[in-house]
């Protein structure tokens, strides 16, 4: 009861809605299908098959928007920031999305996210501002107020059911940021997008659009809560899903699960070389196993007890001490092998012969080698007790975290189940992505993967520093922790503290195993803190109306620099912005940064004839230096370009 007397307009619609349910879209009256719907000889306008929704060519404009942002690191707040590969970037994840897009296009392996369900309850990230100020930009963004809080008026909106987009909102949050992951895999990568029953209809048709319908893979059941959820309506959800697409296609591999320990333990022979194998009949069952049905694959071998000799002939043969052997089925009857002739004389070495008591008579059996054996294919319906949603509040708590802390966060078992099909065991060095990073677990998946396989693999996490609430009780746990550790109350606290302990777990592990191979020192146990924040360079705003506004606008860009840039700030802005990864190996040299060897040199501080003369000395492929650096010494600039011309060395001045 509301106190309000009955909306009649409502009841109508109501009553409309399940006559005609066909003639609603969320919730809204769409005139021409309802005119179609009564028999009305009417012709959509442009019809096709297309996914289409309210505020589909906002979501296209979002995209098409550039940023000037940029990422700062933050060495405090990273571990092994020199030597790591690992990232962990704190933003809003479109703005981050598309910085990346230099630097990382037709990088990236992997992609695993969990964005929002979508369940009436959510706040999205939405941004729709398409011009604004420096100081609209910031709020949008994410800049810090003078307490440390995140100043985002507008970023967040709750997209209740009750609103007539619902779920436009959702596909318009969700478009931009796959087409930017979309462009950050590699030709053979692939992209996994876990989501429930809320939107996995459109989603899986928002996949085809970004992706092609040829590339959407999979929709995978992964049965997360076996007894189901008891407060649902009619049936206990007991699973949520995982939608796979890839770049290409033609490119993609997807390499299957390592079989399960049941399997496992039937190779329960060693040969001499120490190699586990199992025995397999090569006799033909099923089918299609009798001698008539393949006169050319039955064949007869004749095996020596005494000194383990195996032969095989295509005819019958009189050999003395040697017991002859052919495929007898349990009826008596003669069957055939599995093997062509052929290939049993090639390949004899890899056949055991041995008396069977149990059918009184001897067979020939194939060594069949566990590491020859391929990976099983997944299937679209995962039951394994590892990807129990169960499991993922218990390993946060293993962290040492309290459970309230963090809801939900994924299981492990989904995360590494994800790796395992995707890379490869012999491919150096992947890097995966997950840009909606909650409570960091992929981190956690990718740290124990690496770890458990003995191969290097590199993240790249992106986590919207989400500010806790002080006045909702499900954050009053995570924003003592957080008070407790003396940092800024945001989820994106919560996954660098967790990262943190991981570190620490697997450390105190590897030492006591003392893991003398030298795996332990091998592994990257690092990860290098960046923050989104405005460009370092002022940027040229073009809403300028009167002649007062374009006289100061010069006047400011005069120096190009923002006063408060840090040199090591706009390092990395003109490296990213240069296309060059945020791992590069950076050099800092008497005057200049060089970095990965003589890719690139950039001269940020101070130009003088000796830097000039000693950056060109190393031969890099490209110097870029500031305009300002030069004091307006047009004949040092001019000299400057010449000279790197002459020595075939790309010059950019900013």
């Amino acid at each position: 009861m509301d106190g309000k007397s009955l909306n009649i307009t409502v009841e109508k619609l109501n009553k409309l809605k399940e006559i005609i349910p066909e003639a609603f879209t969320e919730d809204k009256i769409d005139w021409e299908k309802l005119k179609a719907a009564l028999g009305d000889d009417i012709e959509f306008k442009n019809e096709r098959y297309v996914l289409n929704w309210a505020g589909k060519s906002d979501a296209f404009r979002v995209l098409q928007s550039p940023t000037t942002a940029t990422l700062v690191p933050d060495k405090d707040e990273s571990v092994n920031f020199d030597t790591t590969e690992n990232i962990f970037i704190e933003g809003e994840n479109l703005e981050v999305l598309k910085v990346l897009q230099k630097a990382y296009f037709g990088k990236i392996k992997m992609i695993y996210i969990d964005p929002p369900y979508n369940t009436g309850n959510d706040n999205f990230i939405y941004p729709d501002k398409f011009s604004e100020t420096k100081e609209e930009y910031l709020s949008r963004i994410g800049d810090k107020d003078e307490t440390g809080y995140l100043t985002r008026e507008g970023l967040f909106r709750k997209n209740s059911k009750d609103n007539g987009h619902y779920h436009s909102n959702w596909l318009s949050m969700m478009y931009p940021r796959l087409f930017l992951a979309r462009n950050l895999l590699r030709d053979d990568g692939v992209i996994f997008v876990s989501i429930d029953d809320n939107e996995v209809q459109n989603l899986r048709l928002l996949m085809n659009e970004v992706f092609g319908e040829e590339n959407v893979l999979a929709a995978i059941a992964n049965i997360n809560n076996p007894k189901g959820r008891s407060d649902d309506n009619f049936f206990a959800t007991s699973h949520e899903y995982l939608l796979v697409a890839c770049k290409n296609v033609n490119e993609t591999k997807i390499i299957g699960f390592e079989p399960e320990e049941k399997v496992i333990k039937r190779y329960n022979k060693l040969d001499k070389d120490g190699r586990k194998y199992r025995e397999i009949d090569l006799r033909k069952t099923g089918d299609a196993d009798l001698r008539e049905n393949r006169q050319d694959m039955f064949y007869y071998f004749y095996y020596n007890e005494k000194n383990k000799d195996l032969k095989v002939f295509m005819k019958q043969q009189t050999l003395s001490d040697y017991k002859e052997i052919i495929p007898l089925r349990e009826d008596g009857k003669e069957g055939r092998w599995r093997w062509g002739f052929k290939t049993a004389k090639k390949d004899i070495g890899k056949l055991n012969s041995r008396f069977m008591p149990n059918r009184k008579i001897w067979g020939v059996f194939e060594k069949d080698f566990i590491d020859n054996r391929e990976h099983v294919k997944a299937t679209t319906s995962w039951t394994f007790k590892d990807v129990n949603s169960e499991r993922g509040s218990q390993q946060f708590i293993e962290l040492g975290f309290d459970k309230e802390v963090y809801p939900k966060p994924k299981p492990i078992g989904t995360l590494k189940r994800v790796l395992e099909l995707t890379i490869h065991p012999k491919e150096e060095t992947p890097i995966v992505l997950d840009f909606f990073a909650g409570s960091g677990s992929f981190a956690q998946a990718v740290y124990e993967y690496s770890q458990e396989k003995k191969q290097e693999i590199k993240f790249l996490l992106v986590q919207l520093p989400e500010e806790l609430n002080l006045n909702k009780k499900e954050h009053k746990a995570a924003i003592e922790l957080l008070n407790k550790l003396k940092r800024p109350l945001n989820y994106a606290e919560i996954a660098k503290e967790r990262i943190r302990r991981v570190i620490n777990k697997i450390k105190k592990e590897q030492k006591s195993k003392l893991d003398f191979d030298g795996n332990a020192e091998k592994q990257d146990l690092g990860f290098k803190v960046f923050k989104l924040q405005d460009s370092n360079f002022k940027i040229w705003r073009t809403q300028i109306e009167t002649e007062e506004q374009l006289v100061n606008q010069l006047q400011q860009h005069l120096e190009p620099l923002d006063e408060n840039a840090k040199t090591e700030y706009v390092l990395y802005e003109l490296l990213l912005k240069s296309g060059i990864s945020l791992t590069a190996k950076i050099e800092q040299k008497d005057g200049f940064y060089l970095v990965n060897d003589n890719e690139i040199a950039l001269i940020l501080e101070k130009v003088d004839k000796k830097i000039i003369k000693t950056v060109i000395a190393l031969k890099p492929q490209k110097v870029i230096t500031i305009d300002r650096l030069f004091n307006n010494n047009d004949r040092l600039k001019t000299n400057t370009a010449l000279q790197m011309k002459d020595a075939g060395i790309k010059f950019k001045v900013v």
